[in-house]
């Protein structure tokens, strides 16, 4: 049997804590979400003038990003390359802003971040991650 690490609610609260401090320092409206490693979501925060699809579009990079243990700019990438049969893949939603949460070499979960430029949404999920401490 093997062991390996979880996110708990209080780190949860730390990685949302994190993304909505860089969100605000920018003055970005944005809805954060956070997951666990089966992409069931732990955590959902819509900022004050997010936009309403923004709470649906970021759960979504966040499983993207936990299920596919990799950041959801890798299936982005893909379909702009032409495989754009991974727009039929469930639950994959191929849209930069889903970054996994990695732990001592563990996929424990991933944030999911929807409201401004893809890379800025990749800015505020990696705020979050750091405020792990990890």
């Amino acid at each position: 049997m093997k062991t390996k690490p979880v996110l708990t609610l209080e780190d949860v609260k730390k990685i949302a804590a994190g993304a909505e401090a860089e969100a605000v320092k920018n003055n970005w409206a944005v809805t954060i979400s956070v997951v666990d490693d089966g992409g069931h979501l732990l955590w959902l925060q819509r900022l004050d003038g997010a936009a309403p699809v923004s709470a649906w579009i970021g759960p979504q990079k966040a499983i993207t990003a936990a299920v596919g243990r990799r950041e959801s700019a890798v299936y982005e990438k893909m379909v702009n390359e032409g495989r754009v049969s991974f727009l039929s893949v469930q639950p994959v939603t191929p849209l930069e802003g889903g970054v996994p949460i990695i732990v001592e070499g563990h996929y424990v979960g991933a944030v999911g971040v929807s409201g401004v430029k893809s890379s800025e949404d990749v800015q505020i999920a990696k705020a979050g991650i750091a405020a792990l401490g990890l």
